[in-house]
């Protein structure tokens, strides 16, 4: 009966880290509920796996919001559903303009408006949500008759007092005011966090329909992914055979410039790699390197291979790398072997003055739907944490130093900072913000908008919502 949950990837606004979460509905009997952090979908994957081992349907959508005023909130159906609502986000995101507040016609989406924002008709797929202390309100007329388009809203955003309160800090700190200074509109209600279904369900016992309409939601949303098959392109050329063949003939040409005519050795572990790659089926992620790389020779750029990838002869005979494998006594199953179901990373290097260009070529060759940067949580850490929640208690510049730099300093002799260091501690690795990767770039098989939306940063290449360590996984 959860269909609004936020964990801490609502950033500066939830409290709960994503275990946290499925944990308390494990607690309280809850056997279907949905993550719905605001414009994001950056924790829905973890949640997936941690619903699945605690054996709840994990429902997945986002929380659509302009300028901290929530519109609505978006249910995926099924994978269709998550796409449509990532591309909606993404073209807000790349635009700039402001999401509006009536949400668009989408096919695969459960919409829920609150009671103040719903508009005055409904699309089949879309409903209004009713909160616990708004029931009251449906002995008038005027919201009576819209009782046959209500669910349940319980929106979930802390877990008890002192989460509350850290939630107020967050929001102070995002909305960089001190506490005092916070009015009702910055900060969630007080009743939204979790309650036990026997807890919930008795504020809608006289609405059968509102109860059998949040049930509906819950059985018609169908969001299953596959966390053992790899999304990215699959081929270089059209298929896996044409792949293997196309690398086997580079490789062979790479080993008569390395290694010269007759060396049994080399050529055995040509063989044995080839074996491997096919098996996987890496063929196409061999041939998309050596493509980029012989693209960077073209202009005249050096680069460095360097990682586990220089384990690899194929990478050495393809000029990938320019390290022998077989001279350092370097294992290709550290790089790559029949155990590993997650695609291998070649870490190439290219000096700053010539990556726009590289960065350029893949997103032209591979297609702008299909490129994007890693994401990147950036975590409130440890002394940052003392400035910024200190900041927000109203402490002075000379004490924000001092605890920056001896943070047990005025512990026993100033309650606030204290209270400043009691609330760091609960923040401490939070994520704070989203950033680019380094240097971690995805190309897909299908739109990577089929399982992110994308933002634009500064420096005009899309990112995903998501680290390096989820799009391995996923």
């Amino acid at each position: 009966m959860y269909l609004n949950c936020h964990s801490f990837h609502s950033l500066r606004y939830g409290t709960i880290p994503l275990k946290e979460l499925v944990d308390q509905a494990v607690s309280c009997g809850v056997k279907a509920m949905a993550l719905t952090d605001i414009n994001t979908v950056t924790g829905i994957y973890d949640f997936i796996r941690a619903c699945y081992k605690a054996e709840i349907k994990p429902l997945v959508g986002i929380e659509f919001r302009s300028n901290h005023q929530l519109h609505y909130v978006g249910l995926a159906k099924n994978a269709e559903g998550l796409g449509e609502m990532n591309r909606f986000l993404t073209d807000h995101n790349f635009s700039g303009e402001s999401l509006p507040m009536i949400s668009p016609e989408f096919e695969s989406v459960f919409v829920i408006y609150t009671l103040e924002n719903a508009p005055a008709a409904l699309r089949e797929n879309e409903f209004i949500g009713i909160r616990p202390d708004e029931v009251s309100k449906l002995f008038t007329s005027e919201f009576k008759r819209r009782i046959p388009k209500m669910v349940i809203l319980q929106s979930v955003t802390f877990s008890n007092k002192r989460e509350f309160n850290l939630h107020k800090i967050l929001r102070a700190i995002d909305t960089n005011i001190i506490l005092s200074k916070l009015t009702e509109a910055d900060y969630c209600r007080t009743s939204e966090k979790m309650l036990p279904l026997e807890s919930l369900l008795p504020y809608y016992e006289n609405y059968p329909e509102i109860i059998a309409n949040t049930q509906h939601i819950i059985d018609s949303c169908n969001f299953e992914y596959d966390f053992t098959t790899p999304k990215n392109k699959k081929f270089f050329t059209e298929n896996r055979e044409s792949d293997i063949a196309k690398l086997r003939e580079l490789a062979y040409e790479g080993l008569l410039w390395r290694y010269g005519k007759e060396n049994t050795l080399a050529e055995a572990r040509i063989e044995k790699e080839l074996k491997v790659v096919d098996e996987l089926e890496f063929s196409g992620y061999f041939l998309i390197t050596w493509d980029i790389v012989r693209y960077s020779n073209s202009l005249g750029f050096m680069h460095i291979g360097r990682g586990s990838g220089a384990n690899s002869i194929i990478a050495y005979c393809l000029g990938i790398t320019d390290i022998c494998p077989i001279e350092l006594d370097l294992y290709f199953e550290r790089f790559l072997n029949l155990n590993r179901k997650s695609p291998p990373d070649f870490d190439i290097d290219w000096s700053w003055k010539e990556r726009n260009t590289i960065l350029e070529y893949i997103f032209d060759k591979y297609g702008r739907d299909h490129v994007a940067f890693c994401g990147t949580n950036v975590e409130f850490k440890h002394r940052s944490i003392f400035r910024e929640v200190g900041k927000v208690f109203g402490l002075p510049k000379e004490e924000l130093d001092m605890l920056a730099k001896n943070p047990m300093a005025l512990h026993e002799t100033n309650s606030i900072v204290k209270l400043v260091q009691e609330y760091s501690i609960m923040m401490n690795k939070y994520p704070n913000q989203r950033s680019m990767h380094a240097c971690g770039i995805i190309i897909s098989e299908e739109p990577i908008t089929n399982y992110t939306p994308l933002e634009m940063p500064p420096k005009g290449f899309p990112i995903v919502l998501f680290d390096m360590h989820i799009a391995e996984e996923i």
